[in-house]
């Protein structure tokens, strides 16, 4: 195993609840860490892999063994909590589990699972990322504040248009369209 590898982990992720329900199926991704990245940025990793676009909220990891790692908020985060910026990966080990939790007033958590096999960067991408980064995944995923659509006001979508009301970019959009 070439020495890059040694110090890159696999994390498998999954989504568990979030807005007040749990999620089933759980949609999952596995993400690349070196044990040199944060807490901090692999909590970016995640937010980004599970496509939220509004990342102004507070995060937390809670491992196994009571540790929390998070943003500081005095608002939120315990005064325990550990600086997700500052506290490097590297006190994870193959097996090791945790949680990670997204908007605390949502609660978007996660179940998190460092993989027994490394994942060798140079070998997925041919280059070495500066931040984790997803590199596999499967399932939908719930918008972070519940909406269906960009115009979603909370009331019906109406009729689908079956591409009718779209410009004849594509073939089969637009007055064209069945």
């Amino acid at each position: 195993m070439r020495r890059v590898a040694r110090t890159w982990l696999a994390i498998k992720v999954e989504l568990v609840e979030g807005r007040g329900r749990f999620v089933w199926p759980r949609p999952g991704r596995v993400l690349a860490a070196d044990r040199a990245h944060t807490f901090g940025q692999l909590a970016t990793a995640i937010d980004e892999a599970f496509g939220r676009w509004d990342l102004a909220h507070s995060h937390g990891f809670l491992l196994a063994d009571g540790t929390s790692i998070g943003t500081p908020d005095p608002d939120w985060a315990t005064p325990e909590a550990l600086d997700a910026d500052a506290e490097p990966l590297d006190r994870l080990r193959p097996g090791d589990g945790f949680a990670y939790e997204f908007d605390l007033a949502d609660r978007w958590v996660h179940v998190c699972r460092v993989e027994e096999a490394a994942v060798d960067p140079l070998d997925v991408w041919g280059a070495v990322p500066t931040a984790p980064v997803a590199y596999f995944g499967a399932g939908d995923l719930p918008d972070q504040y519940g909406r269906r659509w960009l115009d979603d006001d909370g009331g019906a979508p109406g009729k689908d248009p079956q591409a009718r009301d779209l410009p004849p970019l594509h073939p089969g959009w637009g007055r064209r369209a069945r």
